[in-house]
């Protein structure tokens, strides 16, 4: 079984029109199956109060589908969001109170340039003319929810971006090192013995319980995934941050679906010590935050450097 999977920004409204509502937090969850091919669409509810659930709802997807309904402070954090985690894979649609020009400048020089301009009359059609994107190598699977069911014990949910898993497969839970195994594993609620990126999965799991897990923890085989609390950036400063960084100044960072309180340690390269360890691999981006900004809350971002 093949699957797909959107980012949808702008405008949630649309995603009823996609798929049928799932989990839902500060981030939500649509799916639908058409024959042999899963599609889901993660939406950042809680955005724009809060500025991480943007980041990992876009680290959710492989395309991006951007409605944008106003031209506001918003939608350029949506926009500069897109452009330092180099998603350059999606659709552009806007409603008739938007002047096509103006997004087109908001826009220009960003990855949101490349995405395809539709109609929204003819989004669907170009939602479904997209491929699936798949990615091989030792299985990971960052981690977006995890509960305990009646009957069942622990669930993990969360999308294969590399690799595939199989039932009774032992994966190691990062950070903390734990090991688990794979009981079950479910697509759309429908149980399969394997799943291969880029699948989202709800996995039935023996080893630990939720109170261990995290959102952006990661299951993976292997050891090219690193557990660390310093990392040195690639730095690049938003062009929108007008303030200068000092040594001992604190952010929040996103890294995947992580979210750490972190401390520069260093300027030149840019490094960072982090409250609590983080699972990454080499040129993972790291997106630095500052949630209580009045104007732009994303500071800059870099690739990880090992």
């Amino acid at each position: 079984m093949k699957s797909i999977n959107y980012t949808l920004l702008g405008d949630e409204s649309l995603a009823k029109d996609f798929g049928k509502k799932g989990t839902t937090t500060d981030i939500t969850i649509y799916d639908k199956k058409d024959t042999n091919l899963v599609k889901t669409w993660t939406v950042p509810t809680g955005f724009p109060e809060k500025i991480p659930p943007l980041l990992q709802a876009i680290n959710m997807g492989e395309y991006v589908i951007f409605h944008v309904s106003k031209l506001d402070k918003f939608a350029g954090e949506q926009i500069v969001a897109l452009d330092v985690l180099k998603k350059n894979k999606g659709l552009l649609t806007h409603s008739y109170e938007v002047d096509r020009e103006k997004l087109l400048m908001m826009i220009k020089g960003t990855v949101v340039e490349q995405y395809k301009l539709v109609e929204l009359s003819d989004l669907k059609k170009e939602m479904d003319s997209l491929e699936p994107i798949s990615h091989e190598g030792n299985a990971r699977i960052p981690i977006d929810h995890c509960f305990d069911v009646k009957g069942v014990g622990t669930v993990i949910l969360g999308k294969v971006v590399q690799g595939k898993i199989k039932a009774y497969d032992k994966l190691k839970l990062l950070p903390k090192g734990d090991e688990i195994l794979v009981k079950s594993i479910q697509m759309h609620d429908d149980p399969v013995e394997e799943a291969t990126s880029p699948a989202r999965v709800g996995l039935a799991v023996k080893g630990v319980v939720s109170d261990d897990v995290q959102r952006g923890d990661q299951l993976c085989v292997g050891d090219e995934t690193h557990v660390s609390q310093d990392i040195t950036l690639d730095y690049l400063q938003n062009k929108f941050f007008k303030d200068n960084l000092a040594e001992n100044q604190t952010f929040l960072v996103n890294i995947g679906l992580q979210i750490r309180a972190a401390k520069i340690t260093s300027l030149n390269p840019l490094k960072l010590y982090l409250n609590k360890p983080a699972a990454f691999v080499n040129s993972d981006i790291c997106v630095i935050l500052k949630p209580e900004s009045q104007t732009i809350r994303i500071v800059g971002s870099g690739s990880i450097m090992l």
